[in-house]
């Protein structure tokens, strides 16, 4: 079987902001914030490409559900995907 990554999770502080901007500002498709009902447990996923999700969790969730403390937010803790382009793409 071929290795491959159907989800990657971010930690936000403010799920509603953030679904906000992925839906309204990027226009990802989303059933929205599910899993209120469950403390720790609210989060929106956002179906990409190919089979991969993105999912926007709150930090605070995610420190409970990992175990780990919560941190302060900071602005370097980035997170970028991307698609490197051969260089004869990049030139057209």
């Amino acid at each position: 079987m071929k290795p491959q990554i159907t989800l990657l999770t971010l930690g936000v502080d403010d799920l509603e902001r953030a679904v906000a901007f992925y839906r309204d500002g990027l226009g990802f498709s989303t059933k929205g914030i599910i899993g209120t009902e469950f403390e720790d447990g609210a989060v929106a996923f956002f179906n990409l490409q190919s089979g991969l999700k993105l999912a926007l969790w709150p930090r605070k969730s995610l420190s409970a559900d990992s175990g780990l403390p919560l941190q302060a937010s900071s602005a370097v803790e980035t997170f970028t995907c991307g698609k490197p382009l051969s260089i004869q793409a990049s030139r057209r």
